[in-house]
């Protein structure tokens, strides 16, 4: 028999002698009555009306084809919710890697992080309170940066590495020559390629040397009355070993033209870890007219681009009207201020301990989570700078050996913890990982094996 519902059924037959089914439809709560939940009201300061609506009516869509209880549509609206507005998700970073790429390089210090919160607002970047007239921008980031380099004579700040560089070029060598070391004509990733960045400047390259050997006599005899100014490029994510020779700053800062170094990784000083590692005080107290470096790096700040130097070099650089498109935001500033004046950083701490240290981190994550069978050991592990930075340089380290099948589990979990394959086990290295965050690795490793994701 043909069983149909017409418009004033409450509900409907699926055979005969069966009892009418109330339509579920009927309770399932109203939105209006769903954001009265607390929770939902706390999300929606967090996350906008419209995506807290949305995934309100997605739970009610869930009710009324049964898969949810009514009852339950509020707890399942606050369990679509994203934990914020962005797509991107924090991570555990236990590649090993300390800069990693992908994974947005230096992690910034709390101090860094609260600055940012801080400049969110209307801020005095650009006016000078006590007499309320327009001051210079970023006036005491800048002051900061020019305090950590006291050779440097005048500083300025881009958006990034590459920036600087660009910016170098184009007011100081459009139409004119740059001289480089064909050993130093280096890509910087993602396809990036050095000498396309410098051509598209204006600026034409004057190759001197080798691939493997260039001499100070190479940029004398090159260097002539086209020049702009000689460029030194460290080679900052490849090593050349054996036969080979570079020119020092030292021996080319006698020259009728600037020296330009670009250091890459953004240390300022010396690093006891990373001796081989040039830095923006050492270049330009050997004679480099001007340094640029990034930021983001072994600094341990925000992505942005340092120029320090020459204040007549530095000043005409920061004056082109380029300049101002490659400018960086207050909130930009705000950190680099912070990560300048405040605490050690995330990067600075990470570069800190020793083998030791590590192993027993090891150690006792390994003991906690085999106590909770887990198939866990701790292993000896070699960690890498990254980025851009010391290239070729191991850093001892330890780490939590997993079998291969938690990697994804752990790198789509609540948390996401990002590991590395070696050898078929899963490494989730230490030495990138803050000690604070211990627990919420453990927890997270936990959690792979309680959604049984590991099978």
């Amino acid at each position: 028999m043909d069983q149909r519902v017409t418009s004033g059924q409450t509900g409907h037959r699926s055979s005969e002698g069966e009892k009418a089914l109330p339509d579920v439809r009927r309770s399932v709560p109203r939105t209006d009555v769903v954001l009265r939940d607390p929770r939902l009201r706390e999300a929606i300061g967090r996350l906008g009306t419209a995506r807290v609506r949305a995934a309100v009516h997605q739970a009610q869509e869930r009710a009324r084809a049964g898969t949810v209880r009514p009852d339950d549509v509020a707890d399942t609206a606050v369990g679509l919710l994203p934990r914020t507005v962005t797509g991107m998700r924090p991570v555990i970073n236990a590649t090993g890697v300390l800069l990693h790429t992908n994974l947005g390089r230096a992690s910034l210090s709390a101090a860094a992080r609260q600055a940012v919160l801080e400049a969110a607002g209307p801020t005095d970047v650009e006016l000078d309170l006590d007499t309320g007239v327009r001051a210079r921008r970023g006036r005491t980031a800048l002051a900061a940066l020019r305090e950590k380099v006291p050779s440097a004579g005048a500083v300025h700040v881009v958006n990034n590495g590459a920036a600087a560089l660009v910016l170098v070029a184009t007011a100081l060598a459009a139409g004119r020559e740059i001289v480089i070391s064909r050993g130093e004509m280096v890509e910087i990733g993602d396809g990036f390629r050095l000498p396309d960045l410098l051509v598209s400047t204006g600026a034409r390259l004057r190759e001197v040397g080798t691939t493997n050997r260039t001499t100070a006599a190479d940029y004398a005899e090159a260097v002539g009355p086209d020049t702009a100014f000689v460029l030194k490029v460290h080679p900052s994510n490849f090593r050349i070993t054996g036969f080979t020779r570079v020119a020092e700053v030292g021996e080319l800062a006698s020259l009728d033209v600037p020296v330009v170094v670009d250091i890459g990784s953004g240390l300022l000083e010396p690093h006891p870890t990373l001796p081989e590692e040039p830095d923006a005080e050492t270049q330009l107290r050997a004679g480099a007219a001007l340094v640029t470096a990034s930021g983001d790096k072994l600094l341990g700040g925000p992505q942005c681009g340092l120029l320090l130097g020459r204040d007549e070099l530095v000043r005409a650089v920061s004056r082109h009207p380029l300049a101002r498109a490659l400018r960086v935001d207050k909130l930009t500033l705000a950190a680099l201020e912070a990560t300048l004046t405040g605490p050690d950083t995330p990067t600075a701490e990470a570069l800190a301990p020793d083998r030791a240290q590590l192993t027993r981190r090891a150690d006792l994550l390994a003991a906690t989570l085999g106590a909770d069978g887990v198939d866990v050991r701790a292993v000896e592990s070699v960690a890498t700078v990254g980025g851009g930075g010391a290239p070729g340089v191991p850093l001892p380290s330890a780490a939590l050996s997993l079998p291969e099948r938690y990697a994804a589990a752990l790198r789509t979990g609540p948390v996401p913890v990002v590991g590395r394959l070696e050898a078929g086990r899963c490494l989730l290295d230490l030495r990138a990982v803050p000690a604070d965050d211990d627990d919420r690795l453990a927890d997270a490793v936990r959690a792979v094996v309680l959604r049984g994701a590991e099978r």
